[in-house]
């Protein structure tokens, strides 16, 4: 059996655990990290055990004991105890590095861009057509290649929307400590949303959410704009803040746009093609509010392996058809259980997303009535499990 894919690992991690033969297909020429890091709750740590990854990962950042609200004057707002969760932050270098070497030698083809996706016309198992003019047939083909996906587009799968907010994400090591509690604090002011998570007792993490301008084109390519840019949108946020920013690695910045999957898109969309389907951001990117795209992702690996491992490693028949039915079957079984939890994770980023984002006072009173009716609790979402291998 071959798996096909392009830029992430962890789906293959568990395919290979499973016992099914996979190839990951991945554009670049070398591992990227882009992000510079990635939040992981409790729901992404589950996923991650699954893997058997989970305990050395855990070595490699500190837990976070809570999230924390600050006013722009850095008085406290509103604390909330992680619990009896698990939070931290990773490097995406990091966890990237550990997954991939987690994976047998030979897995992983670099270099490799997929130009279209067809269905083979007598079998209707897909062939995907590369860039250097290869040509490879597949039994199952999963896209995990991100918001412009090519395997999202054979599948009919609308563009993500364009939100009017961009990110810029980055770290800043303190070589004598910076001394920050280990808390995930945010702050909002003027539509401008900063977070900061230590990831050791040295290195931070940090992300600006803003309105996007029309100079994110030319600021994106270069880190001293990024810098400023971000300084300027912070100007009145605590001191502590603007030096954080001010003292950032510029190699960490990158600065993107926000694209989304809305909830009625993830609730209507068909996200499965004869063998075909999709995961990760290519089948649901959303805003970075909750910080759950990376955890949302790790359970779309669990759930898909273990549905295609009950129809992949126990072969009953020999009829070619018979067998492709059987994959595309499981294939709409791991649809059907990623698609709620996709709607109630993309709703509550979406109201979020809106309250912040929004400059009619309706609709931020319609935002926080959703919140209050079907959000009170705010880390609910990060204690869904989504079962074992």
């Amino acid at each position: 059996m071959r798996f096909v894919e392009a830029d992430c690992f962890h789906w293959f991690d568990n395919e290979y655990r499973k016992g099914i033969s996979s190839l990951v297909l991945e554009r670049a020429d070398t591992l990227r990290d882009t992000g510079a890091a990635i939040g992981i709750q409790t729901n992404g740590w589950r996923a991650l055990d699954q893997l058997g990854v989970g305990s050395k990962l855990r070595q490699t950042a500190i837990p976070l004991i809570g999230f924390l609200d600050v006013s722009a004057n850095n008085v406290s707002l509103k604390e909330v105890p992680i619990g009896y969760g698990e939070a931290r932050c990773l490097k995406r270098s990091v966890l990237m590095e550990t997954l991939a070497n987690d994976l047998p030698i030979g897995t992983v083809c670099f270099g490799c861009r997929i130009l279209t996706v067809k269905l083979d016309a007598i079998t209707s198992y897909p062939i995907l057509q590369l860039q250097d003019g290869r040509v490879i047939k597949a039994k199952v083909v999963i896209g995990c290649d991100g918001v412009n996906s090519v395997v999202a587009d054979f599948l009919g799968l609308k563009p993500p929307r364009v939100s009017p907010t961009s990110n810029v994400r980055g770290f800043t090591n303190y070589p004598s400590g910076h001394g920050f509690s280990p808390e995930f604090v945010t702050i909002n002011k003027d539509h401008v949303f900063l977070g900061r998570i230590p990831l050791n007792d040295k290195l931070v993490y940090w992300f600006i959410a803003r309105p996007r301008t029309p100079q994110d084109s030319i600021v994106s390519k270069d880190p001293e704009l990024m810098r400023n840019s971000s300084m300027e949108s912070i100007t009145d946020f605590p001191n502590e803040m603007v030096e954080m920013v001010k003292n950032s690695e510029l190699t960490s910045l990158t600065l993107t746009g926000t694209r989304y999957r809305a909830p009625w898109d993830l609730l209507l969309e068909s996200f499965r093609k004869s063998t075909v389907t999709v995961a990760g951001d290519a089948m649901h990117v959303m805003g970075p509010f909750l910080g759950q795209g990376g955890s949302a992702a790790l359970e779309d690996a669990v759930v898909l392996a273990r549905c295609l491992a009950k129809e992949m490693c126990v072969r009953t028949t020999t009829d070619p058809k018979r067998n492709r039915n059987r994959i595309e079957a499981a294939m709409d079984q791991y649809v059907r259980e990623r698609r709620l939890r996709l709607v109630h994770l993309s709703t509550k980023v979406y109201t979020i997303g809106s309250l912040l984002e929004s400059s009619s006072l309706v609709m931020k009173i319609i935002c926080i009535v959703l919140m209050i009716i079907f959000f009170r609790d705010r880390l609910g979402h990060t204690r869904y499990d989504c079962g074992k291998l």
